[in-house]
């Protein structure tokens, strides 16, 4: 057990509803999907870190969206970032770019940038990628917009 964790039990204010958000909070972090991307087509999408409250033994974790019906990368990020405050997680944007999705030819490219957040480790959001897309070719390159 972490000691800060051990520190907080035996706090004078510490309160049992304390401990199960922390565990909620821990179960939330775990229940984010790594992945949830348009089925097919051209999108916008942005990788980002989603953090979980210290005292959980894997507090973070980076997760890839993209969404066609979001014009702007930092629509992606609002609607992410709504989701995640609602169950106490904090989020970061650590870059965004584009992925053309062609489930037909199981393929992904993943390129481009955010004019807003900047470029995304594409190399990253492909290894995340393929953790749904196993037997997809995922493409990667910083060139295109």
């Amino acid at each position: 057990m972490q000691s800060a964790f051990k520190s907080l039990l035996k706090s004078p204010v510490f309160r049992p509803s304390a401990l199960r958000f922390l565990k909620m909070t821990e179960k939330d972090l775990l229940a984010v999907p790594l992945v949830d991307v348009d089925s097919k087509g051209i999108f916008k999408y942005i990788l980002i870190k989603v953090i979980g409250k210290e005292d959980c033994t894997d507090n973070e974790k980076n997760i890839v969206r993209g969404y066609a019906d979001c014009d702007y990368h930092s629509d992606i990020y609002e609607r992410v970032m709504k989701a995640c405050k609602k169950t106490g997680l904090e989020t970061e944007c650590l870059g965004g770019g584009r992925i053309e999705h062609n489930p037909e030819k199981k393929y992904m490219k993943v390129y481009g940038f955010s004019q807003g957040f900047g470029k995304a480790d594409h190399l990253e959001s492909k290894r995340i990628l393929q953790t749904k897309y196993k037997d997809y070719e995922i493409e990667t390159t910083d060139e295109g917009y």
